[in-house]
């Protein structure tokens, strides 16, 4: 198969819509176990209608136009007419504040904003006057009374009527490749947000990369719940536009679960904490259960990575295992796979590491998770792992088109149509990253084997260089420890210190299980951060994992948090930690861990003999992970000294 040069994105909506016009084209679900879908003829006669309106509101090609909304059917639907007459659509995250709505507004020199609800509108009024190019605002959903300035969507799709098809086709005709399809802030977990500029050749070569590179199937169907601001979700949809594949909408982040039953995908995409969650939920759930249940969910998984390791290694399987393996798949596997449709292929992970331990569970299980990499930068595609060549803690090989390098302090570096054209009004940052001859630096540390697999080992920029000199990729210590199911984030700290210690947040359902069982009195989470017992369990599970460490990685001492969210600003949309935040926002904390050790730990021994924790507005505890011999030891000097 070779590259295709298309003149722009719409040129490949158009081809799919000529090719299957009857065909299914989108869903999204009104209710709970219901959809409603259009064909592809009928979304193109949707996007042509939108695109009009915007023609008949004064947008010009070269113009900016935002969403701020949530993933939904119209938004990819705005999002295509913007980009076929050359405008620019310029994403924003549901979940930003207001402040740093108008700073994208006014950055991406935005002319109009299509608002998802009333809840974001309101963002918008809260900073009216500090976007004065905005003279409309689109609500698309719902209505907003006595503003003439605020349009319904039924309005706004009613504006284009009187907009001839000439005037729309002169449009469509005059985007060329070079020209900039959309701008997409990074969502940032260091510094102010960069507007990467997207081309439209970056688009169309990137969609065709990644059907050359994968078994995406014509009149499969695939469910999307990633946030339509970020590139990941944006290269999914137009891929599948592309491949001529049905993408169903998920309502909301909270209602996954139950709307990917509705969808039925065949393959779907998603970041690592997604899976992370549902293997937590799997694993706690046998355990609970317990008897003769947890030993078949236990002889089932014996069975499982038996079959997974095989067909790893490209060994033949003994008929033995087959028969176990269809025996756990009967009675285990197929439940798992019933809870996400029961037709799932395979599935896609990135935007951040995956566990490796993890990737295997649900390999065991019947399910293949293909990890991949890719940044805003570069259409958030690079690599990816494939169906018949796989491997479990690489992200694959390059893409089709793609080149792949190792810079001599090991960033890796990566080069090809899908790279950027520059950060918008940033031309220092773009010399900062592209290099002349092309090449896109990433940020990632990496190591490329002989087959050419990737292997990230780390981000440059937090990468931990302890005061003994060792460089320590926080990463996959991160993803070791959240295999605890009691633990739901961890963020490991100690650049230039002498040891490694980390701020923890605790799974509530399993915790509060936990302490149920065990009549550990509680009303909220803020209750089990500051309980010994709950403390005494993250310790051992952290020494538990601390095993598979080398002594200058493992984990000396641990501050359990409250959970890190998007909205106090210390995830980012795409669900990574903002280190710079966290550690900004618990400094104390950290400070704390890094006293004089004995000092520590006789003030936690002395709490616990008093048995006088106090509660404060963000409470934590702290706790040193070293054996018991020198907490004895320091016992016993505490008791000398008093």
């Amino acid at each position: 198969m070779q590259f295709k040069n298309y003149q722009n994105i719409h040129e490949i909506l158009k081809e799919t819509v000529d090719k299957i016009p009857d065909r299914k084209a989108f869903a999204w679900i009104p209710s709970p176990g219901q959809t409603e879908s259009v064909t592809w003829r009928e979304f193109y006669e949707q996007v042509r209608k939108a695109a009009k309106s915007l023609i008949a509101l004064g947008v010009q090609k070269g113009d900016s136009v935002n969403i701020l909304s949530y993933t939904s059917y119209t938004w990819l639907l705005t999002d295509q007419a913007i980009m076929s007459i050359g405008a620019r659509t310029v994403g924003i995250y549901q979940t930003n504040l207001a402040k740093g709505c108008a700073y994208i507004i006014n950055h991406s020199d935005s002319v109009l904003v299509f608002a998802e609800d009333a809840r974001q509108l309101y963002k918008l009024l809260e900073v009216r006057n500090e976007i004065p190019r905005i003279e409309k605002i689109i609500l698309m959903n719902g209505s907003h009374e006595g503003n003439g300035s605020i349009l319904s969507y039924d309005a706004f799709l009613a504006l284009g009527e009187a907009v001839p098809d000439h005037k729309l086709q002169a449009m469509i005709d005059s985007v060329h490749p070079d020209d900039i399809a959309t701008i997409v802030y990074t969502s940032g977990t260091t510094g102010v947000p960069k507007g990467a500029m997207i081309t439209h050749d970056n688009a169309t070569f990137t969609v065709q990369s990644v059907i050359m590179s994968s078994d995406l199937r014509e009149g499969e169907e695939t469910f999307l719940f990633l946030p339509l601001a970020h590139i990941y979700a944006r290269l999914i949809t137009y891929t599948c536009i592309y491949r001529g594949i049905t993408t169903t909408f998920c309502r909301s982040m909270d209602t996954i679960i139950e709307d990917i039953k509705t969808a039925r995908p065949h393959f779907f995409c998603s970041v690592p904490r997604v899976y992370e969650k549902v293997y937590a939920k799997v694993v706690s759930g046998a355990e609970t259960k317990g008897g003769l249940a947890l030993k078949i969910f236990n002889r089932a998984f014996t069975a499982g990575y038996e079959m997974s390791d095989r067909i790893n290694a490209g060994n033949p399987i003994p008929r033995g295992l087959k028969i176990r393996y269809a025996i756990a798949d009967r009675l285990v596997f197929s439940k798992l796979k019933g809870a996400l449709g029961g037709r799932i292929r395979f599935c896609i992970s990135g935007a951040a590491p995956l566990e490796p331990s993890i990737a295997r569970f649900f390999h065991a299980a019947g399910i293949l998770i293909l990890e991949g990499i890719g940044m805003t930068e570069n259409m958030s595609y690079s690599h990816v792992n494939r169906v018949n060549n796989f491997r479990f803690g690489w992200v694959g090989t390059p893409g089709a088109g793609i080149e792949q390098s190792v810079a001599d302090d090991g960033e890796f570096l990566v080069r090809g149509r899908n790279v950027m054209k520059g950060y918008y009004k940033m031309p220092a940052e773009t010399a900062e990253v592209l290099t002349p001859d092309g090449w896109l630096r990433t940020g990632d540390l990496g190591q490329i084997g002989s087959d050419g697999f990737l292997r990230i080992t780390g981000r440059k920029k937090d990468l931990i260089i302890t005061s003994g000199g060792k460089n320590i990729p926080p990463s996959a210590i991160e993803g070791l420890m959240i295999t605890s199911k009691y633990i739901n984030q961890f963020c490991v700290i100690g650049d230039r210190r002498n040891y490694l210690t980390a701020l923890v947040t605790l799974d509530a359902d399993n915790v509060k299980e936990y302490a149920a069982g065990r009549n550990i009195p509680f009303t909220t989470m803020r209750d089990l951060i500051g309980n010994d017992s709950i403390v005494r369990l993250i310790h051992d599970e952290i020494q538990e994992k601390n095993r598979r460490l080398a002594s200058f990685e493992s984990i000396k001492k641990f501050t359990i948090v409250p959970e890190f969210t998007i909205d106090n600003d210390e995830l980012t949309p795409t669900l990574k930690i903002r280190r710079n935040m966290v550690v900004q926002h618990y400094s104390d904390a950290i400070a704390a861990m890094y006293e004089d050790m004995a000092d520590t730990e006789i003030a936690f021994i002395k709490d616990r003999h008093i048995n006088q924790r106090k509660s404060r507005d963000r409470r934590v505890s702290l706790f040193d992970t070293r054996g018991n011999g020198a907490v004895e030891r320091r016992i016993r000097e505490w008791r000398i000294s008093r």
